[in-house]
């Protein structure tokens, strides 16, 4: 029993090391912005599970319905999302917490609308063939970058997008 300790401490050491060796060579956008991201991460979690889809959408951008409209980007918007993207997916990847897509996709429109650049948040649905289930996701892209979710155009239809971009309809006067 003696020996089983030492094995369980060298182990859990190594992994320690690598999951440090691996932080530390992350760009040092991704490593400033890490602990603000891991907390973000975890107060949309929360506000996931405590308030209703009803309730957080407002604050998700203006509703476009199923129109897949994306923003387009300078090229110093589109090389600073391309950065908050792969921040977000970092500090995801070290939560205690589910920070699936719908966290990160809350985080992405947070942190963009902070850096104000323009984006797209989608949600769409699935039917996997051989199970016949339904799957959801929630994505975020602007420009050219996928910022969280991956490309979820390839596998999901589009059943609402909010974008921060006004929609075309509010600016005309409604008689």
């Amino acid at each position: 029993m003696a020996t089983y300790f030492p094995t369980l401490q060298t182990g859990f050491l190594k992994k320690i090391r690598r999951k440090a060796t691996s932080f530390l060579r992350q760009p040092g956008f991704a490593k400033r912005w890490f602990p603000l991201l891991w907390v973000l991460l975890g107060l949309s979690r929360m506000a996931i599970l405590l308030f209703s889809f009803r309730r957080l959408a407002p604050h998700l951008g203006n509703p476009v319905g199923i129109a897949a409209c994306i923003p387009l980007l300078t090229p110093e918007q589109e090389a600073k999302a391309a950065q908050i993207g792969q921040a977000i997916r970092l500090a995801a990847r070290y939560t205690p917490w589910v920070s699936n897509c719908f966290p990160q996709a809350v985080t992405a429109r947070l942190v963009l609308g902070l850096h104000g650049i323009p984006y797209s948040l989608y949600f769409g649905v699935m039917r996997e063939p051989e199970t016949c289930e339904y799957k959801a996701h929630a994505w975020v892209a602007t420009g050219r970058v996928a910022i969280t979710g991956g490309y979820g155009f390839n596998r999901f239809t589009v059943v609402g997008c909010y974008t921060s971009l006004p929609h075309p309809a509010q600016g005309q006067a409604r008689r």
